[in-house]
């Protein structure tokens, strides 16, 4: 049996960019380039792997399992965007669950794993350095066979299999780097409003803008104790810095998200129609239309932007106390929480009329 789900993910493909399971088990991930040359072939994009991860393991580990078992099987590869032209790369994973946490980073069929100790970020680099817990049995005979690697030096995955300069990861001031610093500052007091004002921050470049916005962002609370609930909050919209993180909790009789969904086109879907792209359908789900249609008038107005805001921030506070109580109280009703997550999307919709 599949697990169940709720996934951020691009309207027009099958997996996902980030998501979580009923067992607590959380991914997300990013895209990554190196030496190893990225397939234009259709195969499994690295969204549909974290998918396959999240219907099939239970923990965070036996999900790693699951997606270096069919990158194996089926290789990685394929057009990660919908357009005629082509987008492709190698993926990054960012796995957890209520006990512990791994890194797991591809490139082509080859891959490593770094079990996470404390704190620990993934972004559109290779990091995975010299802390290798487990790997491809062929990657470094891969990487000594294209000279990549001499076979004596001490094995560091980012800095063979990337042209990246690994000691300067950390200082770089790219995204990888602000989001460790971040990670860093807030070591030992991180809370899940910490995760969301890091997903806001614009000067970082993680709240990304332009032509390639963050277009949705998630933070979750795994509980330790297996009798409190895992919490996810999800935007189901893009730039975090104006949208509301909504609440979400795994519990029996949760129908489809309507107001989040967006729109099939069943076999005429011009992504399933050879050759694919040819015209893009209006993907967009009711938040999305309702939100676009607030942001565009606000900007017209100082005061009316400013009202907005207010209401949407009140909501999330609202929220986040709400489930703050929740994580108190080990006795709660879990049918309150059958519609959380519509109900929020509601009253988001209401702040934008």
């Amino acid at each position: 049996r599949s697990s169940d789900l709720i996934l951020s993910r691009p309207s027009w493909l099958w997996g996902a960019e980030m998501g979580a399971n009923e067992h607590g088990v959380c991914i997300g991930n990013e895209a990554v380039w190196g030496r190893e040359e990225v397939s234009d072939e259709e195969a499994l994009l690295g969204m549909d792997l974290l998918r396959l991860g999240l219907e099939r393991g239970n923990t965070a580990e036996k999900a790693l399992d699951v997606i270096v078992d069919l990158l194996e099987r089926y290789g990685q590869g394929g057009n990660c965007m919908e357009d005629r032209g082509s987008f492709t790369y190698h993926n990054s994973f960012l796995i957890a669950d209520r006990k512990e946490a791994w890194v797991l980073e591809t490139a082509g069929k080859y891959w490593a794993a770094e079990k996470v100790e404390e704190t620990r970020n993934i972004s559109n680099n290779l990091s995975i350095t010299t802390k290798i817990d487990r790997e491809h049995p062929g990657m470094r005979e891969y990487a000594r066979r294209r000279g990549w690697w001499d076979g004596k030096k001490e094995f560091n995955f980012a800095a063979v299999y990337s042209y990246d300069n690994t000691a300067r990861l950390i200082t770089s001031g790219g995204r990888y780097c602000e989001g460790y610093k971040f990670l860093k500052k807030h070591k030992g007091s991180i809370t899940v409003e910490t995760m969301m004002q890091i997903l806001r921050d614009k000067e970082s470049g993680i709240n990304m803008q332009g032509g390639f916005m963050t277009t949705g962002s998630m933070a979750s609370i795994l509980p330790q104790d297996p009798n409190l609930p895992c919490v996810h909050f999800l935007t189901g919209t893009p730039d975090p810095d104006r949208s509301v993180f909504k609440p979400f909790v795994f519990v029996p009789n949760i129908e489809q998200l309507l107001k989040t969904t967006s729109p099939t086109f069943g076999p005429d879907d011009p992504v399933k129609k050879i050759p694919r792209f040819q015209t893009k359908p209006d993907r967009r789900h009711e938040l999305y239309i309702q939100r676009e249609i607030a942001m565009d008038t606000i900007e017209k107005s100082q005061k009316k932007e400013a009202e907005v805001l207010e209401l949407l921030k009140a909501l999330e506070k609202s929220k986040l106390e709400e489930m703050e109580t929740v994580l108190q109280n080990v006795y709660f009703d879990i049918s309150e929480f059958v519609d959380l997550f519509p109900h929020s999307v509601e009253e988001e919709i209401k702040a934008y009329k």
